[in-house]
């Protein structure tokens, strides 16, 4: 196994700078900020850094693109269409395998910047073991498990639609890795609080709300499905109220266990972020926005600051769950 390169161990344990209004601490990791930039967004963490004014050290942390157990070439064209107010996907996880990852990726990126977290994906729960196994003995801050792959096992199900599918993918990640496990929940499921209440059971330590949701788009001149895999995952802002009513559901089934949550789905602005916070998220994955306006986030900082300065808040913390639905004055009057 490789040993870590000075630009991986570079500041490890070390909030990187940034407004202490905005660092927290997610899963015993210090950020930064609340931002997460999303995976297959930002590629292996390298992608915007061409950009220049971009900085990894807006973001609290970086998920890193999809990596399954061996090389995937992804699906065929197209896999990318713009829709209104969002976007159609279809990659199909195309990635180098996670040996390759560990070995040349990972070495390159600076730890000192932000927090670099792993997106696993997989076809078979023993897939999802052994990618698991492998980032677990990696430089790597946390491990994101992308249960919305199908499984070929059971003819392609989801494994992120079912309950308990999701739970024994969790379970079986669990067993091989000590670092924090945050599960990526689908939205294409009947009940999202069940499927985040079997996640924590079974040893998610976090929760990331939410996953694309599946449409698609057809070219009328050729009557044909405009992506090449027929249906991709919508994301962008045409999703975010969708987003927004599932990290509530969630919040309420996690909250107890304190189990934080990455709410994620159309964030587009310093406000979507903060109606995020509000309805129960600790963190905001950001994502589609970047591919129009990669410096996103340094002014999504600044305005998740202002509000706070606003409001008389010293820290982000104080903003998560703060969602009034007039249930809380019903239970006051019932408590007397």
């Amino acid at each position: 196994m490789p040993s870590v390169t000075p630009a991986a161990a570079a500041g490890r344990g070390a909030a990187p700078p940034g407004d202490p209004a905005l660092r927290f601490t997610f899963c015993g990791l210090d950020f930064a900020s609340p931002i997460v930039l999303l995976s297959g967004c930002v590629g292996f963490g390298e992608e915007y850094t061409r950009i220049e004014g971009f900085s990894n050290r807006d973001a609290g942390a970086i998920v890193l693109k999809g990596t399954t157990g061996q090389a995937r070439l992804g699906n065929a064209p197209h896999r990318v269409y713009e829709t209104p107010a969002g976007m159609l996907n279809a990659i199909g996880l195309q990635n180098p395998g996670v040996e390759q990852v560990v070995r040349t990726v990972l070495p390159q990126l600076n730890f000192s910047e932000t927090r670099f977290i792993a997106n696993v994906c997989g076809s078979t729960l023993e897939e999802y073991v052994e990618v698991t196994r492998r980032f677990d003995a990696s430089p790597i801050d946390a491990i994101e498990i992308n249960i919305s792959c199908p499984n070929i096992k059971e003819g392609g199900v989801a494994f992120g639609n079912y309950p308990e599918m999701s739970a024994q993918v969790v379970a079986a990640c669990r067993r091989v890795t000590k670092k924090p496990l945050i599960t990526k929940l689908s939205p294409n499921q009947t009940d999202i609080r069940e499927n985040a209440r079997r996640c924590i059971e079974a040893g998610s330590d976090a929760l990331a709300v939410i996953n694309t949701v599946m449409g698609m788009a057809i070219d009328v001149a050729t009557r044909r499905p405009v992506i090449g895999n027929v249906q991709g995952g919508l994301s962008g802002p045409a999703i975010k109220p969708i987003a927004l009513l599932k990290v509530h559901q969630v919040y309420e089934v996690a909250a107890p266990h304190r189990i934080p949550i990455i709410g994620q789905g159309g964030i587009v602005s310093a406000t979507d972020a903060l109606e995020f916070l509000i309805a129960g998220a600790s963190a905001v994955g950001v994502g589609t926005a970047l591919f129009y306006d990669p410096l996103i986030c340094k002014r999504i900082n600044e305005g998740i600051a202002a509000h706070l300065r606003e409001q008389g808040m010293r820290n982000v913390t104080e903003l998560v769950g703060t969602l009034r639905t007039g249930r809380e004055i019903e239970d006051c009057a019932l408590s007397g």
